[in-house]
């Protein structure tokens, strides 16, 4: 049986998406040069839980939207920060965010017994070279704790993954906005007793209007929207055909990381970089006998 092929204003729409995504990491490093952090997490999820005002509650128990949100949220987006803080490029964050996919294949054996196929193996090992090309980079822009910061990132994105997968069928657009009510607390929470309520202030007031953009920009277009249009997307066609779709993300990203900051690759990143998504590859576009 093979995929369903997308129509002409859904493929439009999956590279839509696809483009939000990349570019929010030029956004958020607009974002990190005026906010820390904790400060941008909170900005980002405060805004992006608005819509709960007029959605209804997803049918999730409390525990789970709490647990959901702690990982695929407040820790993917919070080690994501602090990497990009501590030096690692906005361009190769986003291919190094992408391993997520490599995490979950991962975890999935190591919780569930789910072991990788043939195929998922050779992608494991594939991108598992790649970072390890980027690793090797390690002391230019950034230091082994910038990096080991950065793959938190995509183990958070990893755990929320496999709890969102049970967290049944849901409207997505009530529960991105509900699971965005998590972060908020503990993150300013976190800000005041680690940065202080007048150096929070401070920040605040002294934004410039590209620091506000950022903040509506990664909650309603890289949140709300994209997410929302993700799901939609993944249930009417299904993973094999709208996944693939995701690996436009870190090229966009590190083309308009290149635009925008000047942000250049190496060859032992590039090729780091190409080993990455050559094993995001293996793994998310379908034969058709998967298919």
């Amino acid at each position: 049986m093979y995929a369903p092929r997308l129509t002409l204003p859904h493929t439009l729409l999956a590279l839509l998406v696809a483009g939000i995504w990349g570019v929010a990491f030029v956004f958020t490093k607009l974002g990190l040069d005026s906010f820390s952090p904790l400060v941008l997490t909170t900005l980002r999820f405060a805004t992006s839980a608005l819509p709960l005002l007029v959605v209804p509650r997803p049918r999730i128990a409390l525990s789970a939207t709490v647990a959901i949100g702690l990982t695929l949220f407040v820790g993917q987006f919070m080690f994501l920060f602090l990497g990009i803080t501590h030096g690692v490029p906005p361009g190769l964050a986003a291919v190094i965010l992408q391993t997520q996919s490599m995490f979950t294949v991962a975890l999935a054996a190591a919780i569930y017994h789910q072991y990788p196929t043939g195929r998922q193996t050779v992608s494991l090992v594939v991108a598992a070279a790649g970072l390890a090309c980027i690793g090797g980079t390690v002391g230019q822009e950034f230091d082994v704790w910038a990096l080991l910061l950065m793959l938190g990132s995509p183990l958070s994105f990893a755990v929320g993954n496999l709890l969102l997968r049970k967290a049944g069928q849901n409207d997505m657009v009530a529960l991105m906005s509900w699971l965005s009510l998590v972060p908020p607390l503990p993150c300013l929470a976190l800000a005041l007793a680690l940065e202080g309520p007048a150096a929070i202030g401070q920040s605040l007031v002294a934004a410039p209007w590209i620091a506000w953009v950022a903040v509506l920009y990664l909650a309603f277009a890289g949140t709300t929207i994209a997410f929302a249009a993700w799901g939609a997307l993944l249930r009417r066609y299904g993973v094999a055909t709208v996944a693939p779709f995701a690996l436009l993300v870190p090229f966009i990203g590190a083309i308009a990381s290149s635009l925008v900051f000047g942000e250049t690759f190496g060859p032992l990143r590039l090729a780091g970089m190409a080993l990455v998504l050559v094993g995001l590859a293996i793994l998310m576009v379908p034969t058709r006998k998967r298919a």
